[in-house]
């Protein structure tokens, strides 16, 4: 695998989960990075022991994303990876019982947050013909499942939606896009399941790592190379 020395990574959803683990794989690689979410002491603590920069920035805001933005330029300079992992759930999913403050909730941190983030790096990259925006979609993305919930299903179709029809349009300014759709993985967010979810269950399930290995191979590949789409699952789960 190349070396990501004197490359620069912004990553929300960066302090847990898949965030987490991108940030690691990609430092890991000689990346400069980044992370950023709503708790800054959760931040901190994933920094600790590393050189990771981080910011606290609730990416449904699109003036606190701007603000962000506005700080990775003094402390990173351009961002050459962007990834969009800042995600959420709730327990009440089903249509009969979904609250509307909580589908205005989903949308906004899974869609409205990925496309605040995509709007404020375009620029840069465009300006510089290259960049690589990896988003940490769902395969609730791609097919809809009772289990993800109404607001869960729709905010990962958006997000599916922006990020190709980012890739569609930006790949002449050499601008690469990514969706990468994970099946169930071994994440805080499990903890917003309706039913509680089993150790044994967790344990057979992706794990952080396994979804980072994919983000670290996109952002990899060459620029001559773009992945539109990735869909990743556990080896125990059916995918028909």
């Amino acid at each position: 695998m190349s070396t990501l020395e004197g490359k620069t990574a912004l990553i929300t959803g960066g302090a847990t989960g898949i965030g987490a683990a991108i940030a690691h794989g990609l430092a890991d690689l000689g990346c400069q990075v980044a992370i950023t979410g709503r708790r800054e002491e959760k931040l901190k603590e994933t920094a600790e022991g590393t050189n990771f920069k981080y910011h606290a920035c609730d990416v449904s805001d699109r003036e606190s994303v701007e603000e962000l933005f506005e700080w990775a330029a003094q402390e990173l300079g351009p961002i050459d990876i962007l990834v969009n992992s800042a995600g959420a759930n709730i327990q009440k999913r089903r249509v009969s019982e979904l609250d509307p403050d909580d589908w205005d909730k989903l949308i906004q941190i899974n869609a409205t947050g990925a496309y605040n983030c995509v709007h404020f790096v375009l620029p840069q990259m465009r300006e510089r013909q290259d960049g690589v925006i990896i988003n940490i979609c769902s395969i609730s993305g791609v097919r809809s499942n009772p289990l993800g919930g109404l607001a869960y299903n729709a905010s990962k179709y958006a997000m599916r939606a922006l990020g190709m029809t980012v890739g569609e349009e930006e790949h002449e300014n050499k601008i690469r896009v990514t969706n990468i759709h994970p099946g169930e993985v071994e994440t805080p967010i499990l903890d917003d399941r309706p039913t509680p979810v089993t150790a044994e269950h967790r344990a057979r399930i992706l794990q952080p790592e396994d979804v980072a290995a994919t983000a670290v191979m996109v952002a990899c590949l060459p620029p001559r190379a773009r992945v539109p789409e990735l869909i990743i699952t556990p080896t125990s789960a059916s995918f028909i």
